[in-house]
């Protein structure tokens, strides 16, 4: 199976903060991956804006540095790194005075090309950026702005976000990125739930015991100590990641595949959620590793406070108050080094209403399992009969579409979410970019979590590093006679 290329049209994409890590790691190795498949116009022009004083040629330089770090195979691709690295300028620009704009208008003032800004900078830059762009006639009906998350801390700085940004720009021009959503068996559980009749009919409380979520990094804080101390893994993971993960499970199915149809059905479970009871949240900070404490901190070591309170791992119970979904429980769980790196999404079935076999064959449930990461694909457990005599005994089998070997070398070749959403930011297609209400209404839901746990004061409990996280983990599962997947 080959996939499809499609080109998109020419283009100038401008990046802010065009020297910075995101843009080494991330944006500047996908758009080379993007020419090198040849979906990208050889006339497409990056521009790097940033505060460092640089020449183009310096600049192309970091460029080609980045790219053969982050993009592997790059070596091998020498011929067509000259030619990306033909379309890369540098301007140096003061986000929050004049200096640079008026090159800046220069180089990206053309007609009939796509313009498209790329905010990889702080949010405090946001509205003076969306400030500029307009002063200097770059916020035409052409742009389009790309805006990397936080989308603020709390639903008053959201708000406050949304309104700067609409001050300058349209919300049809405003690319809120989630790179969650980029990931292919994300949208292929739309496709495996919209494309296919036998899973629609069950996609419900009726046959559906209950859903967990799990994102689970191996990594500390790292380097983002000093961020993470003022987010925590509610504001860092659950706001967004888990929370486009869960509106994708449980939305209704849109009339069409198109982005306004899409993120009302995504609003409409937002704002179906219950709020969540307090001894239905676990909260978490990993200690030290005891075999390598130099390399692997605690997380207030690695915070560079010593009296922190913010939670590195959380775990919580949600309901979704519809007709599809009453009664049937949302577990979601992410944390910072945890046993594996393993992101996984797990519709567990109920039980068959009565087993016609002996006890000594077991209860077995069926689950649909989705794993974002490490390696993306879907499985579904059957039950079948164990082979060999000896009676009836039931085990259960995996339905494995593991992408990488389904799909074979040339339709299994991994697409990193970066490159699918800039392109679709190109393309002029919002689908996967979450709307200003889309953002609000998930800090509504999260705003009186957080606020809840500061006035009691609780405190995140203790656990081992490279584990499953606390144990009141497990038992938030063991309360209800279930328990988590194994990470």
């Amino acid at each position: 199976m080959v996939s499809r290329v499609i080109p998109v049209d020419p283009f100038d994409l401008v990046v802010f903060g065009g020297t910075g890590d995101l843009a080494r790691r991330k944006i500047l190795p996908a758009l080379f991956r993007r020419f090198c498949a040849g979906q990208m116009p050889k006339t497409a022009r990056i521009i790097g804006a940033a505060r460092s004083d640089m020449s183009d040629a310096s600049y192309a330089q970091l460029v080609a540095d980045a790219v053969r770090e982050f993009s592997p195979g790059a070596e091998s691709h020498a011929e067509m790194l000259d030619d990306f690295l033909k379309g890369v300028s540098y301007v140096q620009i003061d986000a929050m005075g004049e200096d640079g704009w008026a090159e800046l208008t220069q180089k990206v003032t053309s007609v009939d090309r796509v313009e498209a800004y790329y905010f990889s900078v702080a949010p405090s830059l946001f509205g003076p950026l969306a400030e500029r762009l307009q002063g200097h006639g770059l916020a035409d009906r052409r742009a389009r702005i790309v805006v990397e998350k936080p989308f603020g801390r709390d639903l008053e700085t959201a708000k406050a976000l949304n309104a700067t940004l609409a001050r300058y720009f349209d919300e049809t021009q405003i690319y809120r990125i989630d790179h969650y959503l980029g990931k292919e068996t994300v949208q292929n559980l739309m496709a495996v739930r919209f494309g296919n009749m036998l899973f629609e009919p069950l996609w419900n409380s009726q046959f559906v015991d209950h859903i967990q979520v799990t994102v689970a990094e191996t990594v500390g804080v790292g380097g983002r100590g000093e961020y993470y101390d003022r987010a925590g893994a509610m504001r860092d993971m659950v706001q967004n990641h888990l929370m486009q993960l869960l509106c994708l499970i449980a939305m209704e199915p849109p009339a069409r595949f198109d982005p306004d149809a899409v993120r009302d059905e995504k609003l409409k479970v937002i704002r179906a959620l219950e709020p969540v009871e307090p001894h239905h949240i676990v909260r978490g900070q990993y200690e030290a590793d005891a075999n390598d404490i130099e390399n692997h901190p605690d997380y207030r070591t690695a915070a560079g406070n010593p009296r922190s309170k913010t939670e590195s791992f959380v775990a919580l119970k949600t309901h979704i108050a519809n007709w599809r979904w009453a009664g049937t429980p949302f577990y979601l769980r992410t944390g910072k080094r945890m046993r594996e790196r393993s992101s996984e999404i797990s519709i567990v079935f109920k039980e068959t209403p009565h087993s016609i076999f002996a006890e000594d064959a077991g209860r077995h449930r069926n689950v649909l399992s989705i794993k974002l990461q490490p390696n993306e694909g879907i499985t579904l457990g059957v039950t079948i009969k164990e082979p060999g005599p000896g009676g009836m005994r039931l085990i259960d089998v995996p339905l494995d579409m593991t992408f990488a070997e389904a799909l074979g070398p040339d339709g299994g070749e991994s697409v990193d979410a970066y490159e699918r959403l800039i392109m679709d930011v190109i393309r002029g297609n919002q689908t996967l970019f979450m709307r200003g209400d889309e953002v609000e209404a998930a800090w509504g839901w999260t705003d009186p979590i957080i606020q809840g746990w500061t006035d009691r004061g609780d405190v995140p409990k203790p656990y081992d590093s490279f584990s499953d996280g606390p144990d009141a983990s497990a038992q938030l599962m063991g309360r209800d006679k279930r328990e988590w997947r194994k990470i």
